[in-house]
């Protein structure tokens, strides 16, 4: 049962948000050399209240003669406040529980969506799902599904707020949606050899068959570049499958944002990944735990597609689940404010959502259980957490709700995260 919030309440929460988009926007404002103050993962997007400028006079500009009498003095300007922009009336409109709900993204198989999945959309108001697995079908019952999953949408569940449907369509490897209707898609690395003119214009063809069956998020390209030629086969996660766009950062920000923006010409959200990157590691953190880069600075030229992207207008970027001993070597990147917040949303001035590679199913996440890789990531500054397991729904999202209850500072996070997912929904 959801519970009702009073207009109190809700003017409250939406202050708490509003304090924490100021925080960020102050944040983004520093440079990039400075020892920062950790952002808000959320924007800034909304316009800051303005004051009004005196109302000149309409008297006529002629000399007036003297008078004893002294002037009256000029009115003072009336203070203005900003209207609420549609996503702020959007949150007001959420209780508790939609709000968190929006912060997931929840797997649905391709070939047909399982009860699990159901009961996270319908019961724990998960707001976004993925299409995982494989499917060979073709367009139809994709849409199908995808139909399936959109039909659980009321004013019940997700507050009458439409899905983000996603999937995994990389190409080569990784490709969930085949068969009639969809291309068949080469390696990133394949992909790389057509150039950024064509690749932009095969990336929009791809991208128009996956919004023709429903689907307007793609959780790609990869923008991790791997090291060298000869390391490739050593990179369990990137290399070995040629998901990389190039060897240089160079050649992968120009090939890999040229796939990003045929998808958006399509009118699909790319997602760019796996901040701060996965090309120099060796083990995959889906199958091994404890995966360490060794390498990555704060400032080092890998990060070059990432901030490209960001400066191109990427809405959506996927942290990796790796630690950075260089950076912060206590925290896997989605336990990470250095990370989330300094990184990202200070040194390369992202406003959009922070979304976390799966945590619900990859081994390195183990040691820590459901509700804490919840807490850990949205303390953190993530924005929405991606679970490849809907059994882990119902724990996790109780665990967000219960904190948000009884610690101010939490709910200020989750009310500001909800609202970034809600601005970036809405196009902005």
């Amino acid at each position: 049962m959801r519970k009702t919030q009073t207009i109190a309440s809700l003017g409250m929460s939406i202050a708490a948000a509003g304090a924490f988009l100021a925080m960020a926007s102050g944040c983004s404002a520093g440079s990039g050399g400075s020892a920062p103050t950790p952002a808000q993962a959320s924007p800034s997007a909304s316009s800051s209240p303005s004051s009004a400028a005196p109302v000149p006079s309409t008297a006529a500009a002629t000399p007036s003669a003297p008078s004893s009498a002294p002037a009256a003095p000029a009115p003072a300007p009336t203070p203005t406040t900003s209207a609420p922009s549609a996503a702020e009336q959007q949150l007001a409109t959420l209780d508790l529980e939609q709000r968190v709900g929006q912060l997931f993204m929840v797997a649905a198989k391709a070939t047909g969506v399982e009860p699990a999945t159901m009961e996270a959309l319908n019961s724990y108001h998960v707001g976004n799902v993925y299409l995982s697995g494989r499917s060979k079908a073709g367009t139809a019952p994709a849409a199908s599904v995808v139909s399936s999953l959109t039909s659980t949408v009321s004013a019940a569940t997700t507050g009458g707020l439409p899905l983000s449907v996603a999937t995994d369509q990389e190409g080569g490897f990784v490709q969930v949606l085949s068969g009639p209707g969809f291309s068949q898609m080469p390696t990133a690395l394949v992909q790389a050899g057509a150039g950024p003119a064509k690749l932009r214009a095969d990336a929009a063809v791809w991208g128009k068959e996956l919004r023709s069956v429903g689907v307007n998020v793609n959780l790609a390209p990869v923008l991790d570049t791997v090291t060298s030629l000869e390391f490739a086969p050593s990179n369990a996660p990137i290399g070995q499958f040629q998901r990389e766009y190039g060897f240089t950062p160079h050649d992968v920000s120009v090939l890999g944002n040229a796939f990003a923006d045929g998808m958006k010409d399509a009118g699909v959200a790319p997602v760019v990944k796996h901040f701060p990157g996965l090309g120099r590691v060796v083990p995959n953190t889906d199958v091994s735990s404890e995966v360490r880069d060794t390498a990555t600075t704060r400032n080092d030229p890998a990060l070059e597609p990432f901030q490209a992207a960001i400066k191109g207008g990427a809405r959506w970027v996927m942290v990796s689940n790796a630690y950075y001993d260089k950076i912060d070597p206590a925290n896997i990147a989605p336990f990470s404010p250095t990370i989330m917040e300094t990184m990202l949303r200070t040194d390369a001035g992202f406003t959009g959502i922070v979304v976390s590679d799966d945590l619900c199913s990859a081994a390195q996440l183990k040691a820590w259980t459901d509700a804490d890789r919840a807490l850990n990531f949205f303390a953190a500054g993530g924005t929405m957490l991606v679970c490849a397991d809907p059994a882990s729904i119902p724990a996790m999202h109780q665990a967000v709700v219960k904190k948000a209850q009884t610690d101010p500072a939490f709910r200020a996070k989750v009310d500001a995260a909800a609202l970034t997912v809600l601005r970036v929904k809405a196009g902005q």
